[in-house]
């Protein structure tokens, strides 16, 4: 297939390195001094368990429209881009074209194909405009829940250090030949791609713990095992993970694990360092609104109080504009 991947970062680097790799015929969208390093010499993977590959795709540019055409899309930006290049997508699609988004956070299609009450809902803080939905096409979309963690080293260079779940999901809970094939892809690519027919469920699960330690990391400088293990931390995150958890119900989402173990997990990933925190210290945007803004509009429109996660979305978008300002 031919497969695009718009921001070929850490995730979205080593998602498209493997495809490649495997013989897909692999476009990849980045920027700057990685953009130049792809195209000089190639992206290199280095593999957690120490190989290295050398993947030459078929095509990188930083131009969106310059790629062409293309059967498979994949999102990997951080959710606050896609308001930004939602509109120039189109010049790759054919009709049968999908869209995979692999972002954190809750997705601004969430409430589309969803049906009850509130089917169709726009979710201010990650699509405030509309513009992400008016340009993407929803009959597109297949969503993605990312679990590996990877770092960009280098330009050119990315580095894998655990994980290969991506697990996949149409919108409206089906299984589709389309989606079917895409997983096919993506395990023959090395990856474990389970087809979910509940993917917000696997999107709440993650996001459960993302909305409360990488806020925190990025406050405090913490790493995950850090924030786990500190008791007044530990507990901070357990207020604010069961005030997402009792929004998460009301919108008929049924937790597998529980909060206990959630935060058990994100123990055992050990010092690692969030993707906010990184953000933060690279004086870069944070996706806090798709992580825990769009987690406490939830809450109004489900009439769920948040205090704490209001006070820390209020403090980390302060740091935010401190740092980016800067």
């Amino acid at each position: 297939m031919k497969i695009c991947i718009v921001g070929a970062g850490a995730i979205g680097g080593y998602l498209g390195g493997k495809l490649a790799l495997a013989g897909e015929e692999v476009t990849l969208i980045a920027r700057g001094q990685h953009l130049e390093a792809i195209q000089s010499k190639g992206l290199e993977l280095i593999m957690a368990d120490g190989s290295s590959h050398m993947v030459t795709p078929s095509q990188a540019t930083s131009d969106i429209r310059q790629a062409g055409v293309q059967d498979v899309v994949i999102l990997a930006v951080k959710a606050q881009s896609l308001p930004a290049i939602a509109p120039l997508l189109s010049s790759l699609y054919n009709p049968n074209t999908i869209v995979v988004t692999a972002q954190n956070g809750i997705p601004w299609w969430y409430f589309h194909k969803h049906g009850g009450e509130y089917a169709g809902q726009q979710i201010q803080a990650v699509d405030p405009d509309g513009i992400i939905a008016a340009n993407i096409g929803v009959e597109r979309v297949i969503g993605c829940v990312v679990y590996p963690a990877t770092t960009l080293t280098t330009p050119g260079v990315i580095r894998h250090i655990e994980g290969d779940r991506f697990s996949l999901g149409e919108i409206d809970n089906s299984k589709t030949e389309r989606i079917q094939q895409l997983a096919q892809s993506f395990k023959r690519a090395g990856f474990k791609a389970p087809v979910r027919t509940q993917i917000r469920s696997e999107i709440w699960i993650k996001l459960w713990g993302n909305l409360a330690f990488n806020p925190i990391s990025a406050l405090t400088g913490a790493t995950l095992e850090q924030i786990c293990q500190y008791p007044l931390t530990r507990n901070l995150a357990k207020q604010m993970m069961t005030e997402a958890q009792m929004i998460a119900e009301k919108l008929g989402i049924e937790f597998g694990i529980t909060l206990e173990q959630r935060i058990n997990g994100a123990e055992k990933v050990g010092a690692h360092k969030t993707s906010m925190l990184q953000d933060i210290e690279a004086g870069r945007p944070t996706e806090v609104e798709a992580i825990i803004g769009a987690v406490i509009e939830l809450g109004r429109l489900t009439q769920i109080p948040t205090p704490y996660m209001d006070t820390v979305y209020a403090n980390v978008k302060l740091l935010e504009n401190i740092v980016v300002k800067a």
